[in-house]
C-alpha cells in the first residue's frame, strides 16, 4: 500500500492542481466573462475589489489548470483568498462555519500547498523542465 501511495502522490498532486484551478477559474469566468450567468449581481464593477479578485481568479485559474508558472500563480491565489477571508468573512464572526468562510480558507491552504509543492508531472512546468 505504501508503494502505491508513493507512486500515486505526484499524479494526485497534478489532479489537485487541475481541479482546484478549474474551481477557481469558474469564479473568474463568472465575474469577468459573465459565464455562467447569474454568478454576480448586475451592479458588479470590474474596477472594484471583487473585480480585481475576478481577474486574479481568471488568470491564476487558467495558469493552474495548465500547470504554467504554478508556484507564483498559486501563491498569488493563496494571498487573494486569504484577503477575501479576512475582508469579507472574518468580520462576520470568528468561526469559518458560521461566517461562511470555509471555502476561502480551504482555497488559501490548498493554493499555499501548491505554491510549495509545485505543479506535479502533468503540467506545462514539468514539460518545460525536460
Amino acid at each position: 500500500m505504501d508503494n502505491l501511495a508513493k507512486a500515486a502522490a505526484p499524479i494526485l498532486l497534478s489532479v489537485l492542481r487541475i481541479m482546484s484551478g478549474l474551481l477557481l477559474l469558474q469564479h473568474g469566468t463568472g465575474k469577468i466573462l459573465k459565464f455562467p450567468t447569474g454568478v454576480v449581481p448586475a451592479t458588479f464593477n470590474v474596477n472594484s475589489m471583487p473585480g480585481y479578485a475576478g481577474v486574479i481568479e481568471l488568470v491564476c485559474g487558467i495558469l493552474l489548470v495548465l500547470g504554467l508558472f504554478t508556484r507564483p500563480a498559486a501563491f498569488l491565489a493563496s494571498g487573494m483568498t486569504a484577503v477575501a477571508y479576512f475582508m469579507v468573512h472574518a468580520p462576520q464572526g470568528f468561526f469559518p462555519i458560521l461566517n461562511k468562510g470555509e471555502l476561502a480558507v480551504l482555497y488559501c491552504f490548498v493554493f499555499l500547498y501548491l505554491a510549495a509543492a509545485g505543479a506535479g508531472p502533468w503540467s506545462v512546468d514539468a514539460m518545460r523542465r525536460k
